[in-house]
């Protein structure tokens, strides 16, 4: 951007847990900072409203947590200090099979390899090595490719531990790691949230990065929706000179005021928006090139009580996976991502209330589930969900009491990040795991002078754990406002 008027200014598009991390990494180092939201919220997927009832909240998007509670951005910023409370269920997810069982993962590591049986000591030795790095095998995922580079030396045990387990279980030798199928749906289960073909060296890495969490730090929710994480991190930026503009959807780049940097919490399709003509055709011919993967295409319900498991220990979680055997996620999973529909979608099921009880009332209490199904999907997921949680479930048809459905589509409507219904800004193929948006040395940057992505289209891509807008800031404030040493995110004695 020109120097000059707003010479001390960053601009930032779009306040998704993305764009509010960058903000507040900016104006943690100074810089005045100015935000834009096309909604008349902000919070973009750690939104939580009421959709039946005046006191029942749901979640929009994101509900649950593993990345806000072990991501370095949000260890550092320090969510419990600043009044977010993450709550735990006493098992993280569980993954229900047919014949009334199910395999749970419990916090407690111990526990889930008990109930697993024979296969107990193979979990024990996928997940216990992780565990006692885990911190540094969040941060080897989630660095960033400079500081990856960079630290290589300090990162190598972490990389040790995961690379083989990564190559093990993203391969077709993922059928023979475990001997019965409650391990092997588990596992399954949790690359299920890479949203591709499986098994993958993507969806592998996706699997023991979340699952060696279900045993640390947890697959925790905020106490009264996401939206507390979102409205944290925008205290911080007011109390920091912050300003928000919402309901202003940024058509041209043209529209924004004078800035020394401009940062874009936005999908590369929203760039080639934006930006027009000014791009280099060199550039927007990679963009172009950039892939987005399945929909999801959720169903948000109104219960009058918990779920009715078929295996009542099912109830103890508060994620479910609903996808059948390990065989049957895999190929489910991998005919979606190659655009057919299954009719027996993958289904990812949350209760709120399993956490947080606060969250229901007598008779009535919040609960949503989606599916995953192909790029662009138009078709109403209530019946597939619907059926989906019946099978494990008999008689849950009986306690709903409203729905809402969001097709995939949709979900673009909603968020334009969301391309095609892909919540994940970007499909989470090896590739583009390594390089998003493109292959470059710093990801964030665009050839427009001052421009910079920040959104969950770059590296370390999707999950709510702020750490695609906190590199993009680093980048920024290296480049446009020369500050090298990262402004501290703590917060600050009272």
């Amino acid at each position: 951007m020109s120097r000059g008027a707003g010479d001390d200014t960053a601009v930032v598009v779009g306040t998704g847990p993305n764009g509010l991390a960058a903000a507040t990494t900016l104006a943690r180092a100074g810089v005045k900072v100015e935000l834009y939201e096309a909604h008349g919220t902000i919070g973009g997927g750690l939104r939580t409203q009421s959709l039946f009832d005046a006191d029942i909240e749901h979640d929009i998007c994101a509900a649950v947590h593993p990345m806000a509670a072990a991501s370095p951005f949000f260890r550092e910023f320090g969510l419990a200090a600043r009044g977010v409370e993450l709550l735990h269920a006493e098992a993280s997810y569980a993954h229900p099979l047919d014949g009334a069982r199910s395999a749970v993962a419990y916090r407690d590591l111990e526990r889930t390899c008990a109930a697993l049986g024979a296969d107990g000591p193979r979990w024990r030795a996928l997940m216990g090595p992780l565990l006692e790095r885990s911190d540094a095998v969040v941060d080897l995922v989630l660095s960033g490719p400079r500081a990856a580079a960079a630290g290589w030396r300090s990162a190598l045990p972490a990389a040790l531990r995961l690379a083989p387990r990564a190559l093990a279980h993203g391969t077709p030798l993922a059928a023979r790691q475990f001997a019965a199928e409650p391990a092997r749906a588990l596992l399954a289960g949790v690359a299920a949230h890479a949203v591709g073909r499986l098994p993958s060296p993507a969806g592998a890495g996706v699997a023991l990065l979340l699952g060696h969490l279900a045993h640390g730090s947890g697959w925790p929710l905020a106490r009264g929706g996401s939206t507390r994480i979102a409205d944290a991190l925008a205290a911080d930026i007011t109390a920091h000179g912050g300003v928000f503009h919402t309901g202003r959807r940024i058509e041209d780049l043209r529209e924004l005021p004078p800035a020394r940097a401009v940062l874009l919490d936005v999908a590369p399709k929203g760039l080639l928006r934006i930006a027009g003509g000014r791009l280099p055709d060199r550039y927007r011919r990679r963009l172009g090139r950039f892939r987005y993967g399945p929909a999801a295409a959720k169903v948000d319900f109104l219960v009058s009580g918990p779920v009715p498991w078929a295996d009542p220990e099912t109830g103890r979680a508060l994620t479910v996976h609903l996808g059948g055997t390990q065989a049957e996620v895999f190929r489910q999973e991998t005919l979606t991502a190659r655009g057919a529909a299954t009719g027996e979608p993958f289904v990812l099921l949350v209760d709120p209330a399993v956490a947080d009880p606060g969250r229901a009332r007598p008779g009535r209490r919040p609960l949503w589930a989606y599916a995953h199904v192909p790029h662009g999907s138009t078709v109403d997921p209530y019946e597939l969900v619907r059926r989906r949680i019946e099978r494990y479930a008999p008689g849950f048809t009986d306690t709903v009491l409203a729905h809402r459905s969001v097709t995939g589509a949709a979900y673009e409507e909603y968020n334009p990040n969301y391309v095609g219904g892909d919540i994940g800004a970007g499909a989470m193929t090896l590739v583009q795991s390594l390089a998003r948006p493109t292959a470059q040395a710093d990801p964030y940057r665009t050839p427009l002078p001052g421009v910079y992505l920040c959104s969950a289209s770059t590296p370390p891509g999707p999950g709510v754990h702020g750490m695609c807008g906190y590199l993009a800031a680093r980048s920024a404030l290296r480049r446009e406002f020369g500050v090298r040493q990262a402004p501290s995110l703590a917060p600050e004695p009272a």
